[in-house]
């Protein structure tokens, strides 16, 4: 079929990667900054099409068919009658619609309602609260809003001419907080709710059809959120998570059903092959590791990995519970971290850094047993993010997960998961492929660690982990379906281990 190509907009910069239509090697790439602050809130639009003009320079999409485009999720782009911006646009690390998201979730009858009619409570990064913070205040603006788009809609639209059709796919209206992945439409009275008015709202595309042809010929796919781009890149399927270890994290995971979740966990996104991809984020990962190597003065994250290493499991005894800056999983907004267990022994420099490691990634299986207390099942999980190159992350992140853990080379697979989703439209398009069946195109480069004897050294790890949170936040997480979990056990770790501290006994006399 040729070649197509995926860019990713994301906050900081575009990517693009020109690839093989039938197998997805990468034949060339572009790359450039966004000219802007990345910490910046308000951003005029412009700017991204700046960057991606510099990331395809020299005749980098000479000879492209067709084109995909992820970008940056939860921004928001608020056009007047005209289509022009009726303000810089908002994006997702604005935190300023907090109350506005607290607003809205009074306004509708409380977080079960919401979670019932689009399948996640709002939350400051929503376009839905921004919508409503833009009403309360900028009131002159919010009124001019005619329509509004998320970041790669806007691309799409621009990359198209400004043509009067605007689209979306899936994925990233399931981010938006007014569009439903359970029913698969828009609930307009939401937007009502949060804007004051009603507005234009872009055409919901299916996995596998075009936004549309530009003069020159090139088809431009449906584009999706970066989240599911890089699902789709990956090629996660059914029985894979994901989990991203950024200065907060992630778990998501591939589902054949939306997941509804009043305690607002769950974020119940639809994917970009036509399934469903619940998300369950903690606040508190990389930034865990990054303040217990300036309170030892560790140089970097690698020497705290080095210094982690030199203690065992359990970090003789000592837990610590990572929620620095609160929590969203369990929902403790205004608590803060403890270390537990302090014995004279365990007052050593290695074993704090062991216990860090051993924090963040036992919040990170909490995330996890959310997803499958609801029916997900995990049975191999891909690691993602600089961290988890460390020593420490690799040799422990199988038991306590309780699952084979794979770790892909890197690469940009957002913007490949755009190029694959742009060789599925335009395979579909001739023919030549299903709308139901995308192409298969060459797996990632994957190590592959295997829990092996380690797992009943995690299921330990997690049992000291869960006891003492529970016991310093008794009913954080909701009681748990009796299932079948990877470790055995109640899930959250279990607390069949008793007070803190004696749950490595057994398992490592």
């Amino acid at each position: 079929m040729g070649i197509v190509a995926g860019l990713d907009s994301s906050s900081a910069f575009t990517r693009i990667v020109v690839c093989d239509a039938e197998t997805g090697t990468v034949v060339r790439q572009g790359y450039a900054q966004h000219p802007v602050d990345p910490k910046a809130t308000d951003i005029d639009p412009q700017m991204w099409l700046l960057s991606l003009g510099e990331a395809a320079a020299g005749g980098l999409l000479e000879g492209v068919q067709a084109i995909g485009v992820s970008a940056q999720q939860h921004g928001l782009v608020a056009l007047d009658q005209q289509g022009a911006p009726v303000r810089p646009a908002l994006v997702g690390n604005d935190r300023r619609a907090q109350i506005a998201a607290a607003d809205l979730v009074d306004a509708l009858g409380g977080q079960q309602a919401w979670a019932d009619a689009v399948g996640s409570v709002p939350q400051a990064a929503l376009p839905v609260a921004k919508l409503r913070w833009l009403a309360r205040s900028e009131p002159e603006a919010a009124q001019r809003v005619a329509a509004v788009l998320q970041p790669h809609d806007w691309l799409v639209w621009q990359l198209l001419g400004r043509p009067p059709r605007r689209t979306t796919d899936r994925g990233a209206a399931s981010g938006t907080g007014y569009w439903s992945a359970a029913t698969g439409g828009y609930r307009h009275d939401l937007v009502e709710l949060a804007l004051g008015h009603s507005c234009e709202l872009p055409e919901v595309l299916g996995p596998a059809e075009a936004a549309g042809t530009t003069p020159e010929g090139l088809l431009i796919s449906a584009g999706t959120g970066e989240t599911m781009a890089a699902a789709f890149g990956l090629g996660v399927g059914p029985g894979d998570a994901v989990v991203s270890l950024g200065a907060s994290g992630s778990v998501t995971a591939v589902h054949h059903e939306a997941l509804t979740d009043p305690s607002g966990m769950i974020t119940s996104y639809a994917d970009a092959g036509g399934m469903h991809l619940p998300v369950v984020h903690i606040s508190n990962a990389v930034r865990v590791l990054r303040g217990t190597a300036e309170m030892l003065g560790a140089e970097d994250l690698g020497a705290l990995s080095d210094l982690a290493m030199k203690s065992t499991p359990g970090a003789s005894g000592l837990v610590l519970l990572p929620y620095l800056e609160g929590e969203r999983t369990p929902r403790l907004p205004h608590t803060a971290g403890t270390l537990s267990g302090l014995r004279r022994e365990s007052m050593r420099p290695e074993h704090l850094a062991r216990a860090a490691f051993e924090g963040m990634l036992c919040s990170l299986a909490d995330a996890m047993d959310v997803l499958r207390a609801r029916g997900v099942q995990v049975r191999r999980v891909f690691l993602l993010g600089a961290a988890a190159d460390l020593p420490a992350v690799r040799s422990a992140a199988p038991g306590i997960l309780g699952a084979q853990v794979v770790v892909p080379q890197p690469a940009d697979y957002a913007a490949l998961g755009a190029a694959r989703q742009a060789a599925w439209a335009l395979g579909a398009s001739r023919g030549a492929l299903s709308p139901s069946s995308p192409p298969r195109w060459q797996p990632p480069a994957l190590e592959v660690l295997q829990p092996g004897e380690e797992a009943a050294v995690g299921m330990a790890v997690r049992q000291q982990y869960g006891a003492t949170r529970d016991q310093l936040h008794p009913g954080a997480f909701p009681p748990v379906p009796a299932a079948p979990q990877a470790h055995g056990g109640s899930g959250y770790g279990g607390t069949a281990a008793g007070p803190a501290g004696l749950g490595l006994g057994g398992i490592l006399g």
